[in-house]
C-alpha cells in the first residue's frame, strides 16, 4: 500500500476516533489500529514516501512557521522595481530577543491562496525582494533566516523576459558575500534554482521529511525515460532526502519530525527550534566578517570534493 493510501486510511480512522466515546472499547480498538497503521506506514520510508510527505496538504507552510517562531513580525513587500511577489514572505521580526530578517518561500493552504502565492514558485521580483532585504539586513547587522519551500522558480515566459536567470544568479553571488550570519531552513521541498537562490548560507537545517534536489523526480524521470512510471525508483537515485544530504555534507543538521511527518508546530518544537537557531546565530556572531565569508566560500567549495583543506 502506498503512503498516499495509508495516509487516507489514517485520516479516516482519525475522523472516526473523534466521533467515538473515549471510554468505549471501540475507541481503544480504533486507537490500537491507528497506532499500528502509523507504525507500519512510517517505518523504513523510501525517498518517494518522503516526497509525498513533503508535499502533503496537511504539512504546515512557511507562514505558519513564521507566526509561531517570530514575534513582532513586520512584512515588507515589493522589489522597488516592478511588482510584489506573494510567493515570498519577507520581513523583520524577533527571534526571542534577537532582531532578524526573515526570507521565506510560501505556498498556500487553500486552492485560492495557492494560486495567489503561485504555488511557491518565485518570479524575478521575489528574488529581487529577498536580495533587497538581505542587503538591508547587512546594513543594520541583522542575521538572516531563510525558509525554503518550492518545487522550483517560476518558469513562465514573463519571468524569463524579466530576468529570472539573472535574478537567481545575483542572489547566489550576493548572498555568498553577505557580512552577516545566514541560516537556511529547508521546510518541505527544495527544488532547482528556486531553492538555491535562498540556500547560500553559513548553516543549513533541513526538516527530516523534506526533500532537496536539482528537479522533481517526475521531471528527471520524464527526461531520462520519457515517462514517469518509474518515478519511485528515480527518487531513490536522486539522493534527495535529509539523510542523503547530511551524508554528502550539503546540509548541516536534520530537524527531527514526529512519526508520519510534522502536522502542527507545537510549543515544545518551537522552543527547541528557537533555542537551536539562537545558539547558532550566537556562534556565527563570534566569527569576524571576513572569516564568515571565507568559511561560507569553503563550505560550498567542499561540496562534491571540489575543494580540499590545506
Amino acid at each position: 500500500m502506498s503512503i498516499e493510501e495509508n495516509e487516507l486510511k489514517i485520516a479516516t480512522l482519525e475522523e472516526k476516533l473523534l466521533k467515538t466515546d473515549p471510554a468505549s472499547i471501540e475507541f481503544q480498538e480504533i486507537q490500537e489500529e491507528l497506532n499500528k497503521l502509523r507504525l507500519e506506514s512510517y517505518q523504513n520510508l523510501t525517498a518517494w514516501d518522503r516526497v509525498c510527505i513533503a508535499r502533503s496538504g496537511k504539512r504546515p507552510k512557511a507562514g505558519a512557521l513564521i507566526k509561531r517562531l517570530f514575534t513582532d513580525f513586520i512584512e515588507l513587500k515589493g522589489d522597488q522595481y516592478y511588482a510584489e511577489d506573494s510567493s515570498i514572505i519577507a520581513g523583520i521580526g524577533l527571534l526571542d530577543d534577537i532582531p532578524v530578517t526573515v526570507l521565506a518561500q510560501a505556498k498556500g493552504n487553500t486552492v485560492q491562496e495557492s494560486i495567489e502565492r503561485n504555488f511557491g514558485m518565485t518570479s524575478p521580483e521575489g528574488f529581487r525582494k529577498t536580495l533587497r532585504l538581505a542587503k538591508q539586513a547587512e546594513k543594520f547587522k541583522r542575521p538572516i533566516i531563510t525558509i525554503i519551500d518550492t518545487s522550483g522558480a517560476y518558469p513562465g515566459r514573463g519571468a524569463e523576459e524579466r530576468g529570472q536567470a539573472r535574478a537567481i544568479a545575483n542572489n547566489l553571488m550576493e548572498f555568498s558575500k553577505l557580512r552577516v550570519p545566514v541560516i537556511a531552513i529547508v521546510l518541505s521541498e527544495g527544488g532547482s534554482g528556486g531553492a538555491l537562490a535562498l540556500s547560500v548560507s553559513d548553516y543549513i537545517m533541513m526538516f527530516e521529511n523534506a526533500v532537496y534536489s536539482v528537479l522533481s523526480p517526475e521531471g528527471l524521470a520524464s527526461i531520462l525515460f520519457k515517462d514517469t512510471t518509474n518515478v519511485k525508483e528515480v527518487a531513490e537515485y536522486m539522493k534527495m532526502t535529509s539523510k542523503d544530504l547530511l551524508d554528502f555534507g550539503i546540509v548541516d543538521e536534520i530537524i527531527p519530525e514526529p512519526l508520519g511527518g510534522i502536522k502542527v508546530f507545537s510549543d515544545e518544537f518551537i522552543d527547541w527550534l528557537s533555542q537551536n537557531l539562537k545558539k547558532k546565530i550566537e556562534e556565527l556572531r563570534l566569527v569576524t566578517e571576513n572569516k564568515l565569508i571565507e568559511n561560507r566560500y569553503r563550505k560550498y567549495r567542499k561540496i562534491g570534493g571540489l575543494f580540499k583543506e590545506e
